[in-house]
């Protein structure tokens, strides 16, 4: 039996799986996007709005984008537009050429196509963001249907976005598989009852690999490719 929380050599049993469930950030596409934006890109430009030291900057908007964490506003657009006075959007496609799909991840879709399997996205992002991400990755074909927990008003922390997309694709939680890259998402999938629950354990390719206690761990598509 496999070792939960380490790294994992998986040997799935793709005739028992007929629903696959992908995370977005982190999970198919590099985090390096995601932290490079709100950490780095997002502090520049509103120290020079705002007349102030990046420092500052960086200090200010990590703090409003902690007192936020776990809620849907976290991931919302639009709530930052208006939070911070900038635009988004156009600032996401100034450094949009860090939207990258990670490895191996094309070929587990490709592969899972040709299987047959039923493939959802669903993710936080808000939908503007999914937009732009689609538009550079060139994954939208590949999935049965894109979901964003904006469509339901809850985040994938709660039990609500989970019974909702229930309702939304005929969920079968005995043959699905979750694949994502956050701890509390991941739990939430746990409580829900998802029958196959697995970890990205390198979200980004600029962050060393970190195991997620608890769960099955990989660090890629790699292993866990349908045969």
């Amino acid at each position: 039996m496999e070792q939960l929380g380490a790294e994992s050599n998986l040997n799935l049993d793709w005739s028992l799986i007929d629903t696959i469930l992908l995370d977005l950030d982190g999970t198919l596409l590099d985090l390096n996007f995601d932290l490079e934006f709100w950490l780095e890109y997002i502090p520049k430009v509103y120290s020079k709005k705002n007349n102030i030291s990046v420092e500052d900057a960086k200090k200010i908007v990590i703090s409003m984008i902690h007192s936020q964490e776990g809620k849907l506003t976290w991931y919302c657009l639009d709530y930052w537009e208006e939070q911070l006075s900038l635009d988004i959007m156009k600032l996401k496609g100034d450094i949009s050429h860090l939207i990258q799909v990670h490895n191996h991840a094309l070929n587990f879709l490709q592969v899972a196509k040709k299987s047959n399997k039923r493939i959802y996205l669903v993710t936080n992002a808000h939908r503007k963001g999914i937009n732009l991400k689609m538009k550079k990755s060139g994954l939208q074909d590949y999935f049965d249907d894109i979901v964003s927990s904006h469509d339901y008003g809850v985040p994938k922390q709660e039990q609500k976005f989970w019974e909702e997309l229930t309702k939304q694709i005929g969920l079968d939680k005995e043959r699905a598989i979750f694949f994502d890259d956050s701890l509390d998402v991941l739990e939430s999938a746990s409580k829900f009852n998802i029958k196959n629950i697995i970890a990205i354990s390198k979200p980004s390719s600029k962050i060393p690999k970190k195991n997620v206690p608890g769960f099955m761990n990989v660090e890629n598509f790699l292993g866990v490719t349908p045969k």
